[in-house]
C-alpha cells in the first residue's frame, strides 16, 4: 500500500517534538499532528510557566528578609500583573523553539487538529487521512481530578489554568503534596497568599524522607499550612469562597482551590482501543523500546505508563527516532534516572532513594552523608541548609538524595558514576574549583575511598619510605 508519510507522530510536545524533529532532520516524511498548542504541556502550563513564576517568587523572600549580611533592603510590594506578565513573557520566549513554522522548515508536515486512528496505520485528521508505516503516540498527559464530592459545583484551579488568575489569591488551598502541590504552596506564599496544603499521606513520598523533611520545615518557617488527611467533599460559599471538609470532619476554608493530585494519560479518544493498542493502568503499555504491542507503533511521553518527566520525554523522543531512522534497538535505561523539585531548597534525585536501595541491596549498602554546614562556599553564602546522600554497593554508587540551594546543578557527576562511565575514585580526586557547592559532591566521592587511601597498607608503606629517607640521610 501507498502511504502518505514514512512517519507520524501525534501530540506536539517535548516527546513528539524530539521525535519528529529527530526524524525529519534524518530525511523522513514526517507528519506532526497537533490539537492544541504547540510544545505540550511543558512549555504552556508546566515547567516554564511554574519556572518563572518561582523566580517571581524567590525575589519576593530576599527582600522579605528586610536585613541580612548586613545590608538592608525595602519590603516587597507584589504586583500580581507584573508576576503573570513575566510568566507569560517566558512562555512567549521559550515559543519559537517549539513552533509550527520552525518543524516546519525542519522538514515537518504540520496538521493542526483532533487525530483518531481509523486503521493500524492511518490516522485521520479533521478532513485529512494520512497513513504511514510507523507511527508515534505522543499525547501527553491531563491533571488526575479526584472523586471529591461537590468539586464541580466549585471552580478549582488546576495546572493548566491558574497561571490565568487575574489576581493574587487570598487562601490558596492546594489538594495533593507532590511536586506541583509544594512548588505551588511555597511560590504563592511568598507572594502573600495564605496557603495550605492537604495531602494524605507524607508530601513529595517519591523522595527521600530526610530531604523532604528539610523543604517541609523551610516552608512551615515561611507559613505554609500543612494538613494531612484526605478531602471528602467541598462546600461553595459566598463570594467564591469554599469549604474542604476532610474524612475526619475538619474543614478548611479558603478562596482559591488547587487541585494537585497527579496526572492522568490522555490515551481517550483517539481510536486506540478500535485499532486493538493495549491499555495499563494509567497509560498505553509499552516495552523497553517504547512500543507498544502493536510493534509499528510507539508511544513515548506522558501517555505511556512509565515515568512523567520533561526530559524523560526528550530521552524516549531521541530512541525512538533513532530506532525509526536508523534501526537501532534501544531500550530505555531508568538506573541513572534524574528528577528535581524546584522548591527552596531544592530537592534532587538520581537512581535509587536510601530506602529503595536497603530494599535492593540489604546489609551491601553504604549511605556516604555529607551537609552542607561543612561546605565552605554554602558558609560563606549563609546557607547551609540541606545535604548529600549517596548511596553505594562497594565503590559503585546506585543512587544520590540531595537537598540545597541549586541541588538540582549537583545532579551531573551522579548519570556517569551510576551508569559505570565514571569512577568514584575520579571524581574525589579530581580537581574542583574553590568555592563551589560543588565540592561536596567530590568530598562524598572520595568518602568512599578514604578508607582505602589511608588504611593499612598505604600507611604501612609511608611509614616505610619514612624510615628509608632517615637511614639514607
Amino acid at each position: 500500500m501507498g502511504f502518505s508519510h514514512d512517519v507520524i507522530v501525534i501530540g506536539a510536545g517535548a516527546a513528539g517534538l524530539t521525535a519528529a524533529g529527530g526524524c525529519a532532520l534524518f530525511g523522513l516524511k514526517v507528519a506532526l499532528i497537533e490539537r492544541a498548542e504547540m510544545g505540550g504541556e511543558c512549555l504552556n502550563n508546566g515547567c516554564v510557566p511554574s519556572k518563572a513564576l518561582i523566580t517571581a517568587a524567590r525575589r519576593a523572600a530576599v527582600a522579605n528578609e528586610e536585613k541580612r549580611y548586613g545590608v538592608q533592603l525595602a519590603a516587597p510590594r507584589i504586583d500580581w500583573a507584573g508576576v503573570h506578565a513575566h510568566i507569560h513573557a517566558a512562555i512567549a520566549g521559550i515559543a519559537p523553539h517549539d513552533s509550527q513554522e520552525r518543524f516546519e522548515e525542519m522538514g515537518c508536515d504540520v496538521y493542526r487538529g483532533h487525530a483518531v486512528f481509523v486503521g493500524k496505520r492511518k490516522v485521520q485528521v479533521e478532513d485529512t487521512l494520512l497513513s504511514a508505516p510507523r507511527i508515534v503516540i505522543a499525547t501527553g498527559s491531563a491533571p488526575a481530578i479526584p472523586p471529591i464530592a461537590g468539586l464541580d459545583e466549585v471552580p478549582y484551579l488546576t495546572n493548566e489554568n491558574i497561571w490565568d488568575l487575574d489576581a493574587l489569591p487570598q487562601h490558596l488551598v492546594i489538594v495533593g503534596g507532590g511536586v506541583i502541590g509544594m512548588e505551588m504552596a511555597q511560590s504563592f506564599r511568598r507572594l502573600g497568599s495564605e496557603v495550605t496544603v492537604i495531602e494524605p499521606d507524607a508530601p513529595m513520598g517519591r523522595d527521600d524522607p530526610d530531604s523532604v523533611a528539610v523543604v517541609v520545615d523551610q516552608m512551615k518557617a515561611e507559613g505554609v499550612m500543612f494538613v494531612q488527611g484526605k478531602a471528602a467533599r467541598v462546600v461553595p460559599g459566598a463570594l467564591g469562597s469554599f469549604t474542604v471538609t476532610l474524612e475526619d470532619g475538619q474543614d478548611i476554608a479558603g478562596t482559591h482551590l488547587l487541585i494537585a493530585t497527579g496526572r492522568k494519560a490522555r490515551v481517550d479518544e483517539y481510536g486506540l482501543e478500535d485499532i486493538g493498542v493495549k491499555l495499563g493502568r494509567n497509560g498505553i503499555a509499552v516495552d523497553e523500546r517504547r512500543r507498544t504491542n502493536l510493534k509499528h507503533i510507539y508511544a513515548i511521553g506522558d501517555c505511556r505508563e512509565g515515568p512523567r518527566l520533561t526530559h524523560v520525554s526528550g530521552y524516549e523522543g531521541s530512541n525512538v527516532a533513532l530506532e525509526i531512522t536508523l534501526g537501532l534497538p534501544t531500550k530505555v535505561d531508568w538506573s541513572a534516572l534524574p528528577w528535581c523539585t524546584y522548591t527552596d531548597p531544592e530537592v534532587a534525585q538520581i537512581g535509587l532513594t536510601e530506602a529503595q536501595a536497603r530494599e535492593e541491596h540489604g546489609d551491601r549498602l553504604t549511605v556516604v552523608r555529607e551537609g552542607f554546614d561543612d561546605n565552605e562556599r554554602a558558609v560563606a553564602e549563609g546557607d547551609t541548609r540541606g545535604h548529600m546522600k549517596v548511596m553505594m554497593v562497594g565503590k559503585k554508587v546506585v543512587g544520590a538524595s540531595i537537598v540545597g540551594r541549586n541541588a538540582g546543578e549537583l545532579l551531573l557527576p551522579f548519570t556517569q558514576l551510576i551508569t559505570g562511565k565514571a569512577s568514584t575514585f575520579a571524581l574525589g580526586s579530581a580537581i574542583v574549583a574553590y568555592p563551589t557547592r560543588s565540592e561536596i559532591t567530590k568530598a562524598a566521592a572520595f568518602s568512599a575511598w578514604e578508607g582505602t587511601v589511608f588504611g593499612g597498607v598505604p600507611r604501612g608503606y609511608a611509614k616505610t619510605r619514612a624510615w628509608m629517607r632517615k637511614i639514607t640521610r
